[in-house]
């Protein structure tokens, strides 16, 4: 397995000093992670390899002979204005950093600074040059409405515009060492979304999905890093954890919004240090997955109930990924009854049947609180008892009623008032003939379930369309 490269774009170091270079460089490569570096000792050298290679960084030293630091770092943001330059000192002049920064420089630090502020700064250059990339990316897909790599959502059954969009950013973002925070209802498919990110982010290494949801504070680290043998009772042997088993690939931690404050703690030092210690060892292991996150809760409320750390929640959505519900992609509905149908036919032995024309209109008009799973489960009950050519709507009927909420129901599930933004009350008569054409436009039209979703008979509404003649 090769060796994953950190970040996509380059990293050059520039110093007239090689022992200085080879330190800084071991200093990044080994706490840091960051493998992409280029190092240069002549100063003339710069902007010949600027041109040449994908250079998002440049870590500068000021003192050099033939160019200088500040030379450099002008031509730099004159002629490569996208590349973030930090700079490098051997001396803490006040007025040189601000000249510098004025410059353009992203950072200026002193070499003498401790090891961690160092690495704190690149990290925080490179965050800033990925997300500048991102928001390239994403507006250049959204100006030209593709999708680059449709195979990779090949696993999610949709022809819905927002889901197109989501669809884009994911390609953009998919690639980003970032946190990846996928949120929707139960059932919307975030765990599609997630293998989907997994295809596009060019791993090497596996998707490892781990339910985070009611894991106690030793079993979430055991879980996750692991331990070493003989790190508590019945630890007869060394175990690797969830993260290390999802090197150079995905780790996809489900229903995070139920982890404790305590674990909440252990994921954040994960994530900003990129660092982990297997239970029972002193010894740090690197970090080599990609997180993606998910959730149906809201976390913001949650946050704001200090319920979910603000620091933790900052830094998992600095990529977010809102699934919407079925109500609110209807036109998916056929899509994704055909796409079960075939699954269903498939399980059972059966062949894929027809279904009433009226049957895609039927589910239309319910809420699915269940969403995808709950249509998936339907389609399901209605193959396991067909035993005819025509698949029958009865089943779907009684699943429906089971909800409590009746094929009418309101896509929030709560009691709404139609007259509160008209001014005056139309009259009884007038209201009648507006159920009956709202009844009607969401039926298509078809009296048997135009007459469920008023509440009344099939002959009742006949008769009252038939008074319009």
């Amino acid at each position: 397995m090769k060796e994953a490269i950190y970040p996509e774009f380059g990293v050059l170091l520039v110093d007239d000093e090689p022992p200085w270079l080879r330190s800084l460089s071991m200093t990044l490569e080994g706490p840091g992670g960051i493998t992409n570096l280029t190092q240069i000792s002549d100063s003339r050298e710069v902007m010949p390899r600027l041109s040449r290679k994908d250079i998002g960084l440049v870590l500068l030293d000021l003192t050099m002979p033939h160019l200088s630091g500040e030379e450099l770092l002008s031509m730099i943001a004159e002629e490569h204005p996208g590349i973030s330059v930090v700079i490098l000192s051997g001396m803490n002049q006040i007025e040189t950093a601000v000249r510098c920064m004025r410059m353009g420089a992203f950072d200026y630090l002193v070499k003498t600074d401790e090891e961690d502020r160092i690495l704190d700064a690149v990290r925080r250059a490179i965050r800033m040059q990925e997300l500048e990339r991102e928001n390239k990316e994403m507006r250049r897909r959204f100006l030209n409405d593709r999708l680059e790599c449709p195979e990779a959502f090949a696993g999610i059954v949709t022809e819905n515009k927002a889901m197109r969009s989501i669809f884009q950013y994911i390609e953009a973002v998919a690639k980003s060492t970032q946190p990846i925070l996928v949120t929707g209802e139960s059932g919307v498919g975030k765990e599609l979304v997630a293998r989907a990110v997994h295809r596009l982010s060019r791993a090497d290494g596996p998707l490892v999905a781990v339910n985070v949801a009611g894991l106690e504070d030793n079993v979430f680290t055991d879980t996750l890093f692991g331990h070493r043998k003989g790190a508590f009772t019945g630890a007869d042997e060394t175990r690797s954890g969830m993260v290390e088993q999802a090197a150079e690939g995905t780790l996809f931690l489900d229903e995070i919004g139920d982890l404790s404050l305590s674990c909440q703690v252990k994921l954040l030092r994960l994530l900003q240090e990129g660092e982990y210690y297997p239970l029972g060892s002193d010894i740090s292991k690197q970090m080599k997955a990609r997180i993606v996150v998910a959730t149906h809760q809201d976390l913001a409320a949650k946050r704001n109930a200090g319920a979910f750390r603000k620091d933790l929640f900052y830094r998992l959505r600095a990529h977010h990924v809102h699934i919407p519900p079925l109500r609110e992609r209807k036109d998916d509905i056929p899509l994704l009854l055909d796409y079960f149908l075939e699954q269903a036919a498939e399980a059972f032995g059966k062949k894929v049947p027809t279904y009433p024309k009226e049957l895609p209109v039927l589910l239309s008009t319910y809420s699915f609180p269940g969403n995808l799973r709950e249509l998936r489960s339907m389609v399901f009950d209605a193959m396991s008892i067909h035993s005819s050519c025509m698949l029958s709507m009865s089943s779907f009927l009684t699943a429906m009623e089971l909800q409590g909420e009746g094929i009418a129901a309101s896509p929030a599930g709560k009691e709404q008032n139609m007259f509160l933004s008209s001014p005056d009350l139309p009259t009884l008569s007038d209201a009648v003939e507006q159920l009956i054409n709202e009844a009607m436009r969401r039926s298509d039209n078809n009296q048997s379930l135009a007459s469920r979703l008023l509440g009344i008979s099939q002959p009742a509404l006949c008769k009252r369309l038939q008074r319009r003649n």
